[in-house]
């Protein structure tokens, strides 16, 4: 499954990509659209995105547990060597101490991300501060050549901008296209414009 990435001007165009998706078996599991007009998508009923998507939750919250990991592994070797409550300590202690310091580095990583715009719509920020609608469109192998024919021959002003191997990983990087002008002057083919 490949997350497409598509960049629409306004929310009519927005709403009418979503209509021609779902005619075309595309469901709202599927489809998510990014913008800073959160009550224009909820009044045409356009499937906006979650926190999962927008926020940096996952990777922050990945990033703290293994942290936290390392750090209890440390202080339960510490424990070990140094036997401060002697030497009769259950293993389960040291176990429970490793766990207990994933835990707390895992939540103090999801409260970070919390607050942090997800790393992957960073590349897109400037745009959605402009205004513009960020489609993501989670299509599997079969339908992609599908999806891509048809946003190219009904939404030519819906610009395909980004292609994530899965959105769901979050440390891997999204490539942003170049802009549609490096492609009418014919610098770049329309499928290989990658920056």
């Amino acid at each position: 499954m490949k997350c497409l990435y598509y960049l629409a001007p306004t929310l009519q165009s927005t709403r009418q990509v979503s209509d021609d998706l779902h005619a075309a078996g595309v469901n709202d599991f599927f489809l998510h659209v990014i913008s800073k007009d959160e009550s224009g998508l909820k009044q045409q009923h356009i499937h906006s995105s979650n926190y999962l998507e927008t926020l940096d939750l996952v990777r922050d919250g990945l990033i703290g547990a293994g942290i936290g990991f390392l750090c209890g592994l440390a202080a339960a070797g510490l424990m070990m060597a140094f036997q401060p409550f002697g030497p009769d300590v259950p293993d389960i202690v040291y176990f429970m101490l490793v766990v207990l310091a994933t835990l707390f580095g895992a939540w103090e990583g999801g409260l970070t991300g919390i607050a942090t715009e997800n790393k992957k719509l960073k590349r897109f920020h400037r745009d959605i501060e402009a205004g513009r609608y960020l489609i993501l469109i989670y299509a599997w192998k079969e339908q992609e050549a599908a999806v891509r024919a048809m946003m190219r021959a009904r939404h030519a002003e819906a610009e395909l901008i980004a292609v994530d191997s899965h959105f769901i990983n979050p440390f891997s990087a999204v490539k942003r296209r170049r802009r549609a002008s490096a492609r009418r002057t014919g610098a770049l083919p329309q499928d290989q414009a990658w920056q």
